[in-house]
C-alpha cells in the first residue's frame, strides 16, 4: 500500500513526530525537556548522528539535522536518504502514521525527506503467501500547513505515484504483462487521468510497415502492439508537441542469439523504458500541465521459435531503410527506430528516448546514472542535465561524433545493426539518430533501470528511473514558457 501524504489539520494530535531542522538550528527552541537536550548534543557530538530518535513511549520524536551545502541537489538528495533510515525506524517498531514539520530549513529540504519515505516504502509483494506479514506498518505521512505550498505538496504526491505506478509494470512478469496487457494498462492508466491513449493492433502495424517491430515479434505467440498517448491542454505553452519514446520489450531473451541463461533472469525489465514515458505522461496529464505532450510505446517480446528472424536477415524499416541484422539481441534498437520513424508525423519540438538497450552503458557508469546523448538538442539537454541534478537521476553524457557512424555500414544494406565491440552504447545511439531529423536526446537506463538489490530508497527490482527526471524538466520548461509569452 503506498504512503499517504498529506497536509494535517492544525489541531490534530500525532504521537509520532519527525522535525528537521539545520544542523546549526538550536534545539533549545524546540520546546524539549532538559533530559532530551542533554541526549540530542551526546548523540550529535559524541556519536556524530544525522537524526535521533527519542521514546516519548506514547511516540517518537524524530530530529533529523540537516547538512549545509552548496550544492542543492546533494543536500536534497542527502534528506531523501535520510528519510529512507528514518522509515526504517518506523516501520520497524509499528508505527502507522507520522507528522512532519521543518524548523529553518527550506521547502525543498522538507518535499524531498517526504519523498524519500515515500519512495522507499515501496513493496511489490503481492504474488507472496505472505504479503500480509511482510507489509510495512506506515500507511501516513502528515505535512504541516505552513512547510510546504499546496501545489509543491501535489506536484510531489502525483510524482511519487507516477514513479510507484512505473515500478509496477516493470516488476510484473511476462506471464502477467505481454504487450497486449501493457498496451492495455497504460490505456487505462492514461484515460483515467483525460489523456487520450491509442493502440495499434498487429494489422494496422502489418499495414504500416513498421519492420523492426514485426520482426522482432516474428519468434513469439503474442501479438505486438504500438501505443500513441497523448495530452494536449487547450492552455498548451508549446506549439509544437515533445514526443517521448520508450522501449517496450516485455521481455527479452535474445532471440537466436541467445542469452546465457542467468542474463535472462531479470529480462522482464526490458519494457522499463515504456513504463517511464507512460508514466510521466500520466503525472503530466494529472497535474494539468500546459504542455503538448506525446508518448510512443513499441512492444513485443523478443523469443525464439520456428518463425524467428535471424542473424544475416534483411528487414525493411517503417521508413524504407534496410537494416541487415547481425545480432537478433540488439532487438530494442530496431522496434525504436519504427517509432522514432513514426514520431516526425508530429512535427515535434523535440524527441526524448528511454530505453534499457545497452549493457555497455551499464558497465560505462553503472546504476548510479543514466548514459545520455544528444543531437541537434543542447539547450533542451542542458535544461534536462539540470533537472536530473534535482531529483538526483544524474545524466552522463557521451559523445554521438559522426565517426561512430562507420561502425554501422554494410555491404549489403542502409545499416547493421550493431557496430563494433567497442563503445556500444554510442553505436546504438547513432543508429537511432539515423531515423530521425529532429532534436533529439536518447537516454540509455540499463543501468539504473532495475536493480539486483535495494539502495536506499531506490527498490529492488524496477526503480522507475526517468519518471521523476521527466516531471522536474516539464515542470521548469511550462515556468520558462509562461515567463516567455508574458515578455
Amino acid at each position: 500500500m503506498p504512503l499517504h501524504i498529506r497536509f494535517s489539520e492544525t489541531e490534530s494530535v500525532c504521537n509520532n513526530q519527525i522535525i528537521v531542522l539545520s544542523s546549526e538550528s538550536p534545539t533549545e527552541y524546540l520546546g524539549l525537556g532538559a533530559e532530551e537536550l542533554i541526549y540530542i548534543k551526546q548523540q550529535r557530538e559524541k556519536q556524530k548522528k544525522d537524526w535521533i530518535a527519542i521514546n516519548r513511549y506514547n511516540g517518537w520524536l524524530i530530529l533529523v539535522f540537516v547538512k549545509a551545502a552548496d550544492d542543492a541537489s546533494k543536500r536534497m538528495e542527502s534528506c531523501r536518504r535520510v528519510a529512507f533510515q528514518v522509515l526504517g525506524h518506523l516501520n520497524g517498531n509499528g508505527e502507522q502514521s507520522v507528522c512532519l514539520q521543518g524548523f529553518d530549513v527550506a521547502e525543498s529540504d522538507i518535499l524531498s525527506f517526504a519523498e524519500g519515505m515515500a519512495l522507499g516504502n515501496y513493496q511489490f509483494i503481492k504474488y507472496r503467501k505472505d504479503a500480509g506479514e511482510k507489509k510495512n506498518s506506515l500507511e501516513e505521512l502528515l505535512i504541516k500547513p505552513n512547510v510546504v505550498s499546496a501545489s509543491k505538496l501535489e506536484h510531489l504526491k502525483v510524482s511519487v505515484e507516477a514513479t510507484l505506478w512505473a515500478r509496477d509494470l516493470v516488476n510484473e512478469p511476462l506471464n502477467q504483462l505481454n504487450a497486449t496487457d501493457l498496451a492495455n494498462a497504460i490505456s487505462e492508466k492514461l484515460r483515467g487521468v483525460g489523456a487520450k491513449a491509442e493502440v495499434f493492433n498487429k494489422k494496422k502495424i502489418e499495414s504500416l510497415k513498421m519492420g523492426g517491430l514485426l520482426s522482432v515479434n516474428l519468434g513469439s505467440i503474442d501479438p505486438p502492439t504500438f501505443t500513441i498517448m497523448e495530452w494536449k491542454p487547450e492552455n498548451a505553452l508549446n506549439k509544437q508537441p515533445i514526443v517521448l519514446v520508450g522501449k517496450g520489450v516485455v521481455y527479452d531473451t535474445g532471440g537466436m542469439s541467445l542469452k546465457p541463461s542467468n542474463s535472462m533472469d531479470t529480462m522482464k525489465c526490458d519494457m522499463s523504458g515504456s513504463a517511464t514515458v507512460s508514466a510521466a505522461l500520466f503525472a503530466v496529464a494529472k497535474l494539468r500541465m500546459p504542455l503538448h505532450i506525446i508518448a510512443l510505446v513499441p512492444a513485443t517480446d523478443n523469443r525464439v521459435n520456428g518463425n524467428a528472424y535471424v542473424p544475416g536477415d534483411i528487414i525493411t524499416m517503417f521508413d524504407g531503410t534496410t537494416v541487415e541484422v547481425l545480432n537478433t539481441d540488439a532487438e530494442g534498437r530496431l522496434i525504436l527506430a519504427d517509432a522514432l520513424s513514426y514520431a516526425k508525423k508530429f512535427n515535434p519540438m523535440m524527441v526524448v528516448n528511454f530505453a534499457t538497450l545497452t549493457g555497455a552503458a551499464s558497465r560505462a557508469i553503472g546504476s548510479q546514472g543514466i548514459v545520455a546523448m544528444q543531437v541537434k538538442a543542447e539547450a533542451y539537454y542542458s535544461n534536462l542535465n539540470d533537472a536530473g541534478k534535482l531529483v538526483y537521476e544524474r545524466l552522463a553524457e557521451f559523445p554521438m561524433w559522426e565517426e561512430y557512424k562507420d561502425q554501422l555500414k554494410s555491404e549489403i544494406a542502409d545499416l547493421k545493426n550493431i557496430g563494433g565491440a567497442e563503445a556500444g552504447m554510442i553505436t546504438a545511439g547513432k543508429f537511432l539518430e539515423y531515423f530521425t531529423d529532429y532534436p533529439f536526446i536518447h537516454l540509455d537506463i540499463a543501468g539504473p533501470a532495475f536493480l539486483d538489490k535495494r539502495d536506499n530508497y531506490r527498490s529492488q527490482g524496477g526503480t522507475g528511473v526517468g519518471v521523476r527526471l521527466m516531471i522536474s524538466f516539464f515542470a521548469a520548461l511550462a515556468e520558462k514558457e509562461r515567463k516567455d509569452q508574458k515578455r
